[in-house]
């Protein structure tokens, strides 16, 4: 590990993580995306986190449907749900990040806590259910602003009372994506969260998993012929079987790729700590108890799908190794949060460095030679 990064992990270790994980999470987290927005509206800033954490190899670098991304990890939406971070993305070293999710009606989001942790288990308990300020407050916000890496737009089912049937939620779906069209913004693509857990409006009455109900949602998206290329982010609490029904629909629409996956419900998973999960609030979960179930769902759509669909990996990345079993499973891409919060920001950079050593020990000139290596024969 370079001095430099091995100092900044030493330091967040030992000094700044104690302290935010002292503080109230849902604190920590706005205070986090108002020091980044304040950063990448400054030149200083951004040359200072620059200097700090960015990295560049053109081996990491892959064109994909048409845009460049410099290196395979990215930000998830779940973060930065208020587009404050798109102008610092780049200095922090990530090749790519969402915003949102954004809903087209403004939603304060649920009860609070709406995170918490759960160290042992090295997870995040996430409750936030589409906190947004909604489609038209986003698009202004982003309406004059250029990107340094491909910046994707997470859409999703707006958390309101408002929306009883079926076909009004996915006509709120439809809403958002048409402001963001209309807005003619610079996003490399479009995300459509149809897996968020944490709706409380609705949420067990409207679902888009049974093929019927997703089939009538993706064929209104198709009439939009939208502008820039759709994912899907998938839900990893589906069977197999489920999920295949569901990528059989996909596949039959203009859907560039899927996003697997999104959090953690199942609370008897092996991966968490008893005493945490037991004692943790409601919510569902980030982090390490994602990363088997999202890798299987990973091969599973590389099998059968990975010549039709790019395939972005989300679940538990905390290092290199574990987004390059991602990377080889089938993922060209690879999304994280929680492994941020828990290692330090300094980690994005670490992680495409230390991909690099993992790809010259298997003999790759390129991270896209070791995408699927496990799955494509």
């Amino acid at each position: 590990m370079p001095m430099k990064t091995a100092f900044l992990a030493l330091m967040y270790q030992l000094v700044l993580k104690p302290v935010f994980f002292k503080l109230n999470p849902d604190f920590v987290h706005e205070r986090m995306l108002t020091t980044g927005n304040l950063l990448g509206a400054s030149s200083i800033g951004k040359s200072l986190i620059n200097s700090l954490f960015y990295f560049k190899d053109k081996k990491l670098s892959q064109k994909l449907f048409g845009v460049i991304f410099e290196n395979p990890i990215g930000l998830s939406a779940g973060f930065d749900y208020d587009a404050q971070l798109t102008q610092i993305l780049p200095s922090m070293g990530f090749g790519f990040g969402t915003v949102g999710t954004v809903t087209n009606i403004p939603y304060g989001g649920n009860p609070r806590p709406m995170l918490g942790r759960l160290p042992k288990s090295r997870s995040l308990l996430v409750n936030k259910g589409f906190k947004s300020k909604g489609a038209d407050k986003i698009a202004i916000k982003l309406y004059d602003k250029d990107f340094l890496v491909p910046l994707g737009i997470s859409v999703g089912r707006s958390n309101s009372p408002t929306l009883g049937t079926l076909d009004a939620s996915i006509e709120d779906i439809a809403t958002s994506f048409k402001k963001f069209e209309k807005s003619k913004l610079k996003n490399a693509y479009y995300e459509l969260n149809i897996s968020c857990p944490n709706l409380i409006h609705g949420a067990k009455n409207i679902t888009f998993y049974p093929p019927k109900n997703l089939r009538r949602l993706l064929t209104k998206i198709d009439k939009l012929k939208l502008s820039k290329p759709l994912f899907i982010k998938m839900p990893i609490t589906e069977t197999s079987t489920a999920t295949l029904k569901m990528l059989s629909v996909i596949v039959s629409h203009k859907v560039m790729g899927v996003i697997i996956g999104n959090l953690q419900k199942d609370r008897a998973n092996p991966a968490f700590d008893k005493v945490e999960v037991k004692e943790a609030g409601m919510g569902n979960f980030s982090g390490k108890p994602c990363q088997p179930r999202s890798n299987e769902l990973i091969a599973l759509t590389s099998k059968k799908y990975g010549r039709k669909l790019v395939i972005i990996g989300c679940g538990g990345v905390f290092n290199a190794r574990d987004a390059y079993e991602k990377i080889k499973l089938g993922a060209s891409l690879v999304m994280m949060i929680t492994g941020m919060v828990y290692e330090g920001p300094q980690v994005v950079g670490k992680i495409n460095k230390d991909l690099l050593a993992l790809m010259k020990v298997d003999g790759y000139k390129n991270i896209s030679e070791a995408v699927g290596v496990y799955t494509r024969f």
